[in-house]
């Protein structure tokens, strides 16, 4: 009898809206994939920018080292641009391109803005350094991570 009641007052909640509910949720690539795609960028884009400033514009291995700051700011701020670029035109990198996963925005669901692609940049530097920051997908559900809710992007898996 209660049940005949409920449903005759509305309360309760259809198939159909818990479907819907399901569908607005963003389900993030695996780590594997994630990690496998910033392997091969590293291979790809960031040996030949090393090799480049070292060799080419610093000279030798002994400059760079006496330079040292100089050098990995050059470094960083050229895989800032090329990476930047990549996000903000397809949203993949090579490596992520390889794997069948983009970065998007949580809200829009398409590419991420030059603010996010930044702040999502400098967090994952930062997250390297501190190693703090690569663990926390293992604690939460959503296999999100730190750069991933201070830019307010994902990674997800998109069809080939």
């Amino acid at each position: 009898m209660s049940r005949w009641r409920d449903i005759k007052q509305n309360k309760v909640i259809k198939e159909e809206q818990v479907i819907v509910e399901k569908k607005d949720e963003i389900t993030c690539a695996p780590i594997l994939s994630r990690i496998k795609a910033f392997i091969t960028d590293t291979f790809l884009i960031t040996t030949p920018i090393f090799y480049i400033v070292i060799y080419l514009i610093m000279g030798s291995g002994e400059t760079f080292s006496l330079y040292r700051v100089e050098g990995w700011g050059l470094i960083l701020i050229i895989h800032l641009a090329i990476i930047l670029a990549f996000w903000l035109k397809t949203g993949q990198t090579p490596g992520m391109k390889a794997y069948n996963i983009k970065v998007i925005n949580n809200k829009t669901k398409n590419r991420i803005s030059i603010f996010s692609g930044i702040i999502r940049y400098f967090i994952l530097l930062l997250c390297i350094i501190s190693i703090f920051g690569l663990f926390t997908i293992y604690f939460r559900k959503d296999n999100k991570t730190f750069q991933d809710i201070f830019s307010n992007t994902s990674i997800i898996e998109i069809d080939s």
